[in-house]
């Protein structure tokens, strides 16, 4: 089954960006559908942004205009560009792989079925 490491979190001051990376291995991210999800300290996971094998991509309406999904095939890694980031982007973010199209939606925490460790975003006013 792939594995997944997610890199490139750090502290930011507000309107910062950062791009964070989610490196797989035994697995190739052209084969699943891939997503980045986030969890701040008392609230649930939520989705941020998705892609599709095809290279469709969905993002939460807090995020749109502001973060960016993609995916480096040779590399097989997936990335989310954050710019204009704000205190509420404060999060642990995860990067996520599933088999099947999106069965709970894009943004559903039951569409995928392998998760990343987590990298630390935190961003002051």
């Amino acid at each position: 089954q792939v594995q997944l490491v997610e890199s490139g979190g750090g502290s930011v001051q507000a309107g910062g960006s950062l791009r964070l990376s989610c490196a797989a291995s035994a697995g190739y991210v052209i084969n699943y559908y891939m997503a980045w999800f986030r969890q701040a300290p008392g609230k649930e996971r939520e989705g941020v942004a998705a892609i599709d094998k095809s290279g469709r991509t969905v993002y939460a309406n807090s995020v749109k205009g502001r973060f960016t999904i993609s995916r480096d095939n040779a590399k097989n890694t997936l990335y989310l560009q954050m710019n204009s980031l704000e205190p509420e982007d404060s999060a642990m973010y995860y990067c996520a792989a599933g088999n099947a199209p999106w069965p709970f939606g894009p943004l559903g925490m039951n569409s995928y079925d392998y998760w990343g460790q987590g990298t630390q975003v935190t961003v002051s006013s």
